[in-house]
């Protein structure tokens, strides 16, 4: 379902897909036998999936077929209380952050990206200016809302914990500075596990500063592993070299621990299943866990017509990635907050639990 998509007979069941942004986008949240998952909804792919899902009873569950026959029974996360509730100044919380899968809170701090305005430097599949020109987020979202928003969704929602990503401002922090002092106050108001999203920082005492500000887990998203899709794919990001990601992994790893660092890889861009998995055991053996998922088309990003990867593709990915993982010791259920904790965006974890069950 993650490389096809899937077709909604009723696309405003359920709470809301997401659209543009910084996180899974064009998607939405399904829970498939106990399992919330991320499937794309809003894709050229998913207009044409062999996928259906079907509007859903009054008890809010729906059948999936597959090319006429039916599968199951899925179901819709329910709309987030906190979703109804607005700061003080009137700006709605859903603004602030939003409900990724099932439990996770999630938010771009800085909606603003020194490589998105341009052409030349944009990341090709990056939406992260999207949600901001639709009024769909704010720019700049302040620890205090932060806090605010995060002790709503814990305590109206049962959030379980959060995702901080950013976009990338001028300095060589990299996003950093931002990151700890939003995380410094979330701790101050609610005990929620946080991971932090950002390229590697220049100074490597930034990862001691952001652990000591509350961060629980970071990533730092690799997203293409050879020089020549990074060089095609995200021309300015990958001006941060692979072997400065290498270096800053393993430095983030003596702060973090084992299992605490991961990175995000994109299959289907154009890196091979061998080179994937090359990386990927690279990672493991310096202790960072690689969330591989399959890369989904955004609509109005220059790759909005890139195809799916294939399921076999991804099979041939991910069955070796999970017992490397687990033969590693790095196991998603470890993890304390974050992309690879939640699992919603990949199959891995999956894998991961036949190995182990």
């Amino acid at each position: 379902m993650q490389s096809f998509g899937a077709r909604l007979v009723d696309p405003k069941a359920g709470h809301e897909s997401r659209r543009g942004g910084a996180g899974p986008s064009d998607h939405k949240a399904l829970t498939i036998d106990g399992m919330t998952v991320m499937v794309p909804v809003h894709t050229a792919p998913a207009f044409e999936s062999p996928y259906l899902v079907e509007k859903p009873d009054d008890a809010g569950k729906s059948r999936i077929s597959r090319d006429g026959k039916v599968l199951g029974e899925v179901s819709f996360p329910l709309r987030p209380r906190f979703y109804e509730r607005a700061t003080a100044d009137g700006i709605p919380y859903s603004k602030i952050a939003v409900l990724h899968g099932r439990d996770v809170l999630a938010t771009t701090v800085l909606q603003t990206c020194i490589r998105y305005q341009s052409r030349t430097k944009t990341c090709q599949f990056c939406a992260i200016g999207q949600s901001l020109a639709a009024g769909r987020t704010v720019a700049h979202k302040t620890p205090e809302q932060l806090a605010e928003v995060a002790k709503a969704a814990v305590e109206l929602d049962g959030v379980k914990h959060m995702v901080m990503t950013t976009g990338t401002p001028k300095g060589d922090d990299r996003g950093a500075a931002i990151l700890a002092e939003s995380a410094r106050a979330i701790k101050a108001a609610v005990d929620l596990p946080i991971q932090a999203q950002c390229e590697p920082p220049e100074d490597d005492i930034w990862f001691e500063r952001m652990k000591e500000a509350g961060v629980d887990t970071l990533g730092m998203h690799l997203e293409a592993v050879t020089p020549e899709v990074r060089a095609r794919i995200m021309p300015g990001k990958a001006q941060v070299s692979i072997e400065k990601y290498m270096s800053s992994f393993k430095a983030a790893v003596k702060v973090f621990g084992r299992g605490q660092v991961s990175t995000y890889i994109l299959a289907g861009l154009g890196d091979s299943h061998e080179a994937i998995l090359d990386m990927c055991e690279k990672l493991v053996e310096i202790g960072v866990y690689p969330f591989v998922v399959p890369f989904v088309p955004i609509s109005g990003t220059p790759l909005e017509s890139h195809p799916t990867p294939k399921p076999d593709f991804m099979h041939s990915i991910l069955q070796p990635l999970s017992e490397m993982l687990v033969s590693g010791g790095l196991k998603s259920v470890d993890i304390k907050a974050g992309c690879g904790k939640c699992g919603a965006c990949s199959a891995l974890s999956t894998y991961e639990r036949r190995l182990t069950a």
